[in-house]
């Protein structure tokens, strides 16, 4: 049960760590799709409102 608990705790630890890599330190450029770069608002007639 203790091996367990371990191997728990660490993939939560390492879920966590992604997470915050992942929202903080990568560029959101990276996860972008062609899509949503389109329709930047505060450009004129941007198709947000």
């Amino acid at each position: 049960m203790d091996l367990f608990q371990q191997i728990v705790v660490y993939i939560i630890v390492v879920l966590a760590i992604a997470y915050i890599v992942n929202k903080f330190l990568l560029p959101k450029s990276l996860f972008s799709s062609k899509k949503s770069s389109k329709k930047v608002c505060g450009e004129d007639n941007c198709g947000c409102h």
